[in-house]
């Protein structure tokens, strides 16, 4: 099942990699600036708020596990109107999370004049990708796969679509590519709730059904979604400094690291295609308590994964010349970027082992592990960062990246023994005779 994922997953920052494409073939290297930045301030919005995609999925796939498809059903609902909740409350607070984000950014004049003309547009997408978050969290719960899938081609290829009317054919500039994603977005939406539908009206019976507002269940799924928001302000906020830093050595450095930092971007989604598949194998045999069914799959997942991360490498050492030439025609923009291109090559090997553990740790919804160690990750991230940057420049910003990867999977490595000790012990210690077929 983790073909159709990755395969979802890399549609999501094929359309930023679009975005920069298109404004990078403008001219300015003040418009792939203000885009670098106003994509930075989105994508830590979107990964702050990934909960309702991450806290979804496992819990689902544990109530599957069980029969529970009364559960199944009341996870959609609370996940649907927690996404409603917060998406309206990050609109309201558009001017202030603005303000802030400029305030903290160094970034030139022209630079920041385009950054918020692009946010203030595509803020308004906001509520649209969190509840689609919530749809394609619990569709990779019930481990469908094809769905997100077509949701996810559909929203970004109209999207690309409309990136290229707006810009090359109405001259739109960053405002075009802004109001492409607000339109996209609410498309795939619309799209999202009728497969939803759909669904629900194939989904077997069986399970109590308790209500939307269960005062237990809510605190459950708001204790899961509060470690995850507290770990991937972790995450987006080392984004954030890269991004930052990066506008303070200058727009050339900005604009190149805007370029490489795609190639991670691709890396990550593509990983994260198998940590997906993970949470729903795994999680699945967490609600049956099948430890032996747990221990499987996470070897089939992390195999597979190594293999991708290995092929990425190799994608990026022979072809990444030519995919930045894809994304820029600016010569300065192109040649510092070269220069830096190793790291992203070297990366993938690091970082396939964070991403892996991730969705072992939500399949068991062990997310405090998470949080820990994705906190303890960032703050020697900043150590490097304080460091290395001003000894060695960018170089020294990108290996503060690699370090807060490589960490990330060591730590989570090694409180591996504490999550299959408890779902053994769960299980009384005696593997499912289910494991092998339902693995």
């Amino acid at each position: 099942m983790a073909g159709p994922i990755v395969l979802a997953n890399i549609s999501v920052p094929l359309l930023g990699a679009v975005d920069t494409a298109v404004i990078g073939h403008v001219g300015e290297v003040h418009y792939m600036g203000a885009v670098a930045i106003g994509a930075m301030l989105f994508n830590f919005i979107y990964h702050l708020f990934n909960c309702l995609r991450m806290g979804t999925t496992g819990p689902t796939a544990q109530a599957r596990g069980a029969g529970d498809h009364a559960e199944v059903r009341m996870m959609l609902a609370r996940a649907l109107l927690l996404a409603a909740v917060v998406g309206a409350a990050l609109v309201a607070l558009q001017l202030p999370i603005l303000g802030l984000a400029l305030w903290a950014i160094d970034a030139s004049p022209q630079v920041e004049h385009y950054a918020r003309e692009y946010f203030l547009i595509r803020v308004w997408a906001l509520p649209a990708v969190l509840g689609t978050y919530a749809i394609i969290g619990w569709m990779y719960g019930l481990r469908n796969v094809r769905t997100p899938l077509v949701i996810l081609l559909f929203t970004n290829g109209m999207n690309i679509v409309l990136d290229l009317l707006f810009v090359f054919g109405f001259g739109m500039g960053v405002a075009g590519v802004a109001v492409a994603s607000v339109i996209a977005e609410y498309a795939g939406l619309a799209l999202g709730l009728a497969c939803v539908g759909r669904t629900l009206r194939t989904l077997p019976a069986g399970g109590v059904a308790s209500p939307l507002l269960d005062a237990a269940r809510l605190r459950r799924m708001l204790a899961i979604n509060g470690d995850i928001v507290l770990r991937t302000l972790c995450v987006v906020s080392v984004s954030a400094v890269f991004m930052a830093k990066s506008a303070e050595l200058g727009d050339l450095p900005l604009a190149a690291n805007q370029v490489l930092h795609l190639f991670l971007v691709f890396t990550s989604f593509g990983l994260d295609g198998f940590a997906h598949a993970a949470e729903t194998i795994l999680g699945e045999a967490v609600g049956r308590k099948d430890p032996a069914g747990f221990l499987q799959g996470r070897r089939m997942v992390f195999l597979w994964a190594g293999v991708v991360g290995l092929l990425n490498m190799l994608v990026y050492a022979v072809f990444g010349t030519a995919f930045i030439a894809l994304l820029t025609s600016i010569p300065e923009v192109r040649a510092t970027a070269a220069d830096y291109l190793w790291w992203p090559v070297l990366i993938p090997l690091v970082s396939v082992w964070a991403y892996m553990y991730d969705g072992v740790y939500l399949a068991a919804t062990r997310t405090r592990i998470m949080r820990n160690t994705v906190v303890a990750a960032f703050i020697g991230f900043l150590a490097v960062v304080h460091v290395a940057m001003p000894l060695f420049g960018n170089s020294g910003l990108w290996a503060a990246v690699a370090a807060f990867l490589g960490v990330r999977g060591i730590l989570l490595h090694l409180y591996l023994p504490r999550v299959t000790g408890a779902i053994a012990a769960a299980a009384g210690s005696t593997p499912s005779v289910r494991s092998a077929t339902h693995a």
